[in-house]
């Protein structure tokens, strides 16, 4: 696996940064393959259908990541909410280091691309079910019904996905930090139900 490899991985890694950072509009493909420091037949060779076929496996590349996050988390961690409080101080640290540049890898682009763009809205799809499953899991080995831990994981995904955009807004980590751990609060008040 010599360059050619290399240089579709760094393109994607280049295109995954800058759509979190500035958003899939303003981040044009020149850009993406100045940061990846890819030749430009590179982009072209290894996404043909151009800039959305990027954006999408963008989308399924950054969503993979959190959920092998969450799965890692999640084997380390000794219950859901101590889960949701891990993952709270992992976001925080990263929006600070990242000066609250960064915001979810997912977020920005795809309500820029969805409706418009069925491939973009179906690997946002894939990436959020990913997410929730790896929580359902967690929650559903510690004793919540099928329901619950559904239920609970949507909300979960919602609330830290608010929580990024306010966090960047207010250059604090704050909301992460507080609505993680109002979820961890929550979730042991259902599981607390359940037993």
């Amino acid at each position: 696996m010599g360059a050619p490899s290399r240089h579709r991985s760094n393109i994607l890694n280049a295109a995954v940064t800058l759509f979190r950072r500035r958003g899939y509009a303003a981040t044009g493909l020149n850009d993406i393959l100045q940061e990846s420091r890819a030749p430009k037949g590179s982009l072209y060779h290894y996404f043909p259908q151009g800039k959305e076929q990027l954006g999408e496996e963008a989308a399924l590349l950054a969503g993979s990541v959190v959920s092998q996050t969450l799965r890692t988390l999640a084997a380390e961690q000794p219950s859901a909410a101590e889960v949701m409080r891990a993952y709270g101080r992992m976001l925080a640290g990263w929006l600070e280091a990242s000066a609250f540049k960064d915001g979810c890898p997912l977020a920005t682009t795809l309500l820029e691309t969805t409706p418009q763009s069925p491939r973009m809205a179906a690997a946002g799809q894939q990436a959020f079910n990913q997410w929730a499953a790896e929580i359902r899991g967690v929650l559903e080995r510690q004793g919540a019904d099928r329901e619950t831990a559904r239920r609970l994981a949507q909300l979960a995904i919602a609330a830290i996905e608010g929580a990024l955009i306010q966090a960047r807004v207010e250059s604090s980590a704050r909301p992460v930090l507080e609505s993680t751990e109002e979820i961890a609060f929550l979730i042991e008040a259902r599981l607390a139900k359940c037993e």
